[in-house]
């Protein structure tokens, strides 16, 4: 790991204690440097702002387990990874997903799921404007119930949340996403 990329993580690390006792709205970039021992100019060449740092922080933890559905996991298999580490950082989440700012986690999560849908699906077949408009509310539909797991403890097992959010994808989706088997990143 390079010292950019350490420097990153400490950050990562510093604001993940805060958000341990703190909501992620109310915490500083002044309190983060503070609390790590590093300064305010190593946090902006690194991150715009604190949401900034969250949603890197997120891809880091996250978005690898995205990136082997098809090649090794199944949709299934890799939402119930997705939420084991959302477990393991439970407060980190918590915290990140009660935020009101535009930035917040929230938003990016749902953006990055459309996204990777968008293109699994895309890479099967063109996308009507009706199969669009219902890959859009799935996502949206998705996220939310993620993000009231998250903000009520977690207290179902991420493999029964997992199925529920499969088991919920409307049918006319199913033949984009399902079968996952024939999909393989680009990046």
């Amino acid at each position: 790991m390079n010292f950019s990329e350490r420097t990153k993580y400490t950050l990562a690390n510093s604001i993940k204690e805060l958000m341990e006792n703190v909501p992620l709205d109310k915490i500083t970039v002044r309190e983060i440097v503070e609390n790590c021992g590093t300064t305010r100019q190593t946090f902006y060449r690194n991150f715009k702002d604190k949401y900034d740092l969250v949603n890197w922080y997120f891809d880091k933890i996250i978005q690898k387990t995205i990136k082997q559905m098809g090649l090794s996991l199944s949709l299934e298999e890799g939402l119930i990874k997705k939420f084991e580490f959302m477990q393991e950082d439970k407060y980190f989440f918590m915290s990140a997903f009660t935020s009101s700012d535009l930035n917040n986690l929230f938003h990016y999560d749902y953006c990055c799921i459309y996204e990777f849908y968008k293109e699994v699906a895309m890479s099967k077949r063109p996308l009507t404007e009706e199969i669009g408009l219902l890959l859009e509310f799935y996502c949206r539909s998705s996220m939310d119930m993620t993000a009231d797991w998250v903000r009520k403890g977690m207290r179902i097992s991420p493999a029964t949340m997992a199925r529920i959010l499969v088991d919920a994808m409307p049918l006319r989706l199913h033949e984009y996403l399902s079968d996952l088997s024939r999909y393989r990143h680009t990046t």
